[in-house]
């Protein structure tokens, strides 16, 4: 047994679907196909779901064994060559589920990934495409006439767009949960949570996560990467005006956890290595509000449902928050304060009212914070700043709620700390520090105002982070920086992927907008993207909300019950309360749960307890096995592998995508760059994205060089199973300009830089003596490389006088490349070597004197 828990690595990460007239067996096996597992699911039954699991590991030579008599059993004569009794029907890399409308069960199989972040080893995957396959058999198929319109119904919701998954790390947690429970001591995991090896099928299943994948921020050759991740809530969800506010149970509409992580991705292990994450939430205003569309007004009015004198609902809501995030919990409400004709303002007197309620009866040091601020006011105002008061929020916000970092605070942040460091709140713990309590930002439909808000406290978060991991030297970033871009274009990615599911647009306005630096064109932008979200929410919501129903679970077709077409609402589906009973109601003062309020401000779910260890599932594994070998996992040093399908080598980086090429630029991401130097243009870059989509589908549609048609036919061949790596492809390829002929002259100056300034030296200038003889050398240093024979070595003996004859450090027996004989390693260097392998594993070696005398004239040379 290790020491230590470890994330369980998932062992089916390949999947074969085989039929036979009776089956399907579901054959699956790690990425390594060396361990394989069996799933049997009958097709004769037609309405259940029958699946069997023998629980057996087979080889892969057991396996084809299996596959062979399976297909010798089920052909219609003994011996018969020509008819095949078992068909491969699908590969595929995971199972999302089961899913039955009126007939039999279908099976929904992910066939096509690409992977879009990498945490500490563990590969985030974006699922590319789907299979929906039907179970039953023909023969005992029953059919019936709604079963196709239900299907079609379902298949709305495109799993392909924004649906992730990991074989072994957990999504639907943060990272500060996930690490906290690896730290947890071995010894108070209870026996009855303790499951034997491979004791069932291990099969993917998640709803409504979201995410924007990864980003490398290089700081002078050091790798850091930054992942945004979206939990979007799968509670009362559904398109924008036909879901608002909360339903009874303190589930709000449109409610997102978006959490950033920041990783040092040179050290690869959560024991060793360095990682920090910040977490906030966007959602509806909690409480009983809607507004009618019948009317077909862009802004139909804001109507209270319901009165809620003691603040039931919120106090349900906020009761959840408590749970798990701990306290305090902010409210940041941005929506509108004066208006001439009473609208939004509904809503800030109605939440002030509820917290204020809430408020007089939490104990003092955690009552819920409430920040009004309206944005849309300060934005018309040419005097006011919305940024600078948005990153005055932000500081505060951060200092109150911390971040969670999982190292001590480095020995020169205690040597000379940071003003803003010793103000930080959180929670310190000898391993780092812990989040504790969150954000909670809204305004109407928590899309443009929430996402620039949620931008600006993220980038203060983020610079917090830079800071706890030692990579800048103040808790600060400006903007008009390539890390401060990058982190922008993942934010505006974010807010883009959000309002598309929930108001069926892009975002209207963008953080440009807000800095008052977008250009003209964007404006026709802006009211090309109110149109389009006006009509999706005036004809093409009611059927999205219908297939979130029907996606989700809300609504089960039930043979002999209205269809889901037939419903005049589906209210009565996210309010239970109007179906049954509901239990006796909480206290009007004790509003919040006995045992979240003992453990704030720690968050409860994170509260190492009984009720929490239930939850787990532990499985033992012994030290080596790979089922928590994570090294290789990542590295899977039994495939070959190609750096122009390396992951890290395909993301985005702020050193090639966002720093300049030019020589001579100082290249730190911290640095602020006019727009005119940066890699990317900072003006419109969503409309460059597009533009530059064009321009490779444009360069891809002309005639291949000969030489090169049978590469490009046979990868295209290839490209149809497996995705993981498309990504790298298209973000690699370099787009074609495409310009007017009457510019050209303007564009060859704008384009063409001079020689000295690309290259650091005029090449049309000639070559001084040393540098032509420095030449020469090289020239016929590599002439002699090749292997002679004796003759024309004995004739090459004499050496010219020009040439340095060199010692070679290494010696090889042969000329080739099968023979080598390294070099000798004196014991002193195999010491720093075993020393760095210790440090990777956690190991550190104690400081000598030397190394404390060293360091202490270092600082007081700099900065005593």
């Amino acid at each position: 047994m290790p020491t230590a828990a470890a994330p369980i690595i998932s062992s089916v990460q390949k999947l074969v679907l085989y039929e036979t007239r009776a089956r399907y067996f579901l054959v699956g096996s790690n990425h390594a196909e060396t361990k394989y597992r069996v799933l049997k699911i009958d097709r004769t039954e037609p309405k259940d779901l029958v699946i069997i699991d023998d629980r057996h590991v087979y080889t892969q030579q057991e396996v084809r064994e299996l596959l062979g008599r399976l297909d010798l059993g089920n052909r219609t004569k003994m011996g018969q060559k020509g008819s095949a009794g078992l068909f491969r029907a699908v590969s595929a890399f995971g199972v999302v589920g089961f899913v039955r409308f009126l007939e039999g069960y279908y099976i929904v199989l992910i066939t096509k990934r690409r992977k879009m972040a990498d945490i500490g080893g563990h590969a985030i995957y974006k699922i590319e495409d789907t299979n929906m396959i039907y179970i039953p058999n023909d023969s005992v198929r029953v059919t019936h006439p709604d079963e196709a319109r239900y299907l079609r119904i379902f298949q709305n919701v495109d799993l392909s767009s924004n649906f992730y998954f990991s074989y072994s790390y957990d999504l639907s947690h943060s990272l500060q949960y996930n690490l906290t429970v690896l730290r947890m001591p071995l010894e108070m995991l209870k026996s009855e949570t303790t499951q034997t090896r491979q004791e069932s099928f291990d099969i993917f299943e998640d709803e409504g996560l979201i995410t924007q994948g990864g980003s490398e921020l290089l700081i002078y050759g050091r790798p850091v990467y930054v992942t945004l991740i979206a939990r979007r809530s799968s509670k009362f969800a559904g398109t924008r005006f036909l879901k608002r506010g909360a339903n009874c149970e303190g589930d709000v509409a449109n409610e997102v956890e978006t959490e950033q992580i920041l990783c040092d991705a040179s050290v690869m292990s959560f024991t060793a290595g360095s990682y920090s994450s910040y977490v906030q939430v966007r959602g509806s205003v909690p409480l009983y509000w809607s507004q009618d569309i019948s009317t077909m007004m862009p802004k139909p009015p804001i109507t209270l449902d319901q009165a809620d004198p003691f603040a039931h609902v919120a106090a349900l809501h906020f009761d959840q928050m408590l749970q798990r995030f701990g306290s305090p919990i902010i409210i940041l409400n941005l929506v509108k304060e004066r208006e001439k004709r009473k609208h939004e303002r509904i809503l800030s007197e109605e939440l002030v009212a509820a917290v204020t309620y809430l408020n007089q009866f939490l104990p003092p040091e955690h009552t819920i914070i409430y920040i009004p601020w309206d944005m849309a006011k300060y934005t018309k105002s040419k005097l006011c700043n919305v940024l600078d008061r948005l990153n005055v929020i932000a500081e505060s916000v951060v200092k109150k709620t911390g971040f969670f970092v999982n190292r001590p605070d480095s020995y020169c942040s205690i040597l000379r700390p940071d003003e803003k460091w010793n103000e930080l709140g959180g929670c310190v713990i000898p391993t780092g520090r812990l989040q504790t309590g969150v954000l909670r930002t809204n305004c109407v439909d928590c899309l443009d105002r929430t996402n620039t808000a949620q931008f600006m406290v993220g980038k203060c978060a983020l610079a917090y982070q830079l800071y706890s991991l030692g990579l800048i030297d103040k808790p600060n970033l400006q903007f008009d920086t390539d890390a401060v871009r990058l982190f922008e274009e993942l934010y505006e990615d974010h807010g883009d992927t959000l309002s598309l599911q929930y108001g069926g647009s892009q975002l209207v306005h963008r953080v440009k907008t807000y800095r008052k630096i977008a250009p003209w064109t964007q404006h026709s932008k802006d009211i090309m993207q109110t149109l389009s979200r006006y009509y999706s929410n005036a004809f093409s919501d009611a059927d999205r909300q219908d297939s979130i129903n029907l996606f989700l679970g809300v609504f089960h077709p039930t043979e002999g019950k209205p269809h889901l077409w037939e419903l005049p609402t589906d209210f009565y589906l996210h309010h239970k309360n109007t179906m049954r009973l509901l239990p006796t109601r909480r206290s009007y003062t004790h509003w919040w749960t006995p045992e979240v309020i003992k453990h704030l401000p720690l968050p409860y779910d994170e509260v190492i307890c009984a009720a929490n260890l239930k939850k787990l599932i532990v499985k033992k594994f012994h030290k080596y096995e790979e089922e928590i070998d994570i090294h290789n996992e990542f590295f899977r040093p039994y495939e070959l592998s190609s750096f122009d399908d390396t992951f890290c080598l395909a993301m985005t980086s702020s050193a090639r995508d966002f720093m300049p090429k030019t020589v001579g630029i100082d290249p730190s991401p911290f640095t602020v760059r006019k727009p005119d130097e940066t890699g990317k243009s900072v003006l419109g870059n969503k409309s460059n994205r597009e533009e530059a989509v064009l321009q490779r589908k444009t360069a891809a549609s002309a005639p291949p060089p000969p030489s090169e048609e049978a590469v490009s036919s046979s990868s295209e061949d290839d490209s149809g199973t497996d995705r993981e790596e498309e990504g790298s492809v298209s973000q690699r390829s370099t787009p074609v300009k495409m310009t007017d002929t009457g510019d050209s002259a303007k564009v060859t100056e704008n384009v063409v830089q001079p020689m000295k300034e690309v290259y650091g030296i005029n090449l049309s200038d000639g070559l001084s003596e040393e540098d032509f003889s420095i030449y020469s050398r090289f020239v016929q240093l590599g002439q002699s490389q090749h292997k002679q024979d004796r003759s024309s070595q004995q004739l090459c003996s004499r050496c010219p006088d020009g040439v340095i004859k060199l010692t070679p450090i290494s010696a090889f027996s042969q000329d080739n490349i099968y023979e080598v004989q390294p070099p000798r390693v004196d014991r002193k260097s195999t010491e720093i070597f075993q020393a760095h392998i210790q440090a990777s594993q956690g190991i550190m070696q104690p400081l000598g004197k030397e190394d404390l005398s060293m360091y202490r004239e270092y600082i007081r040379n700099r900065y005593l």
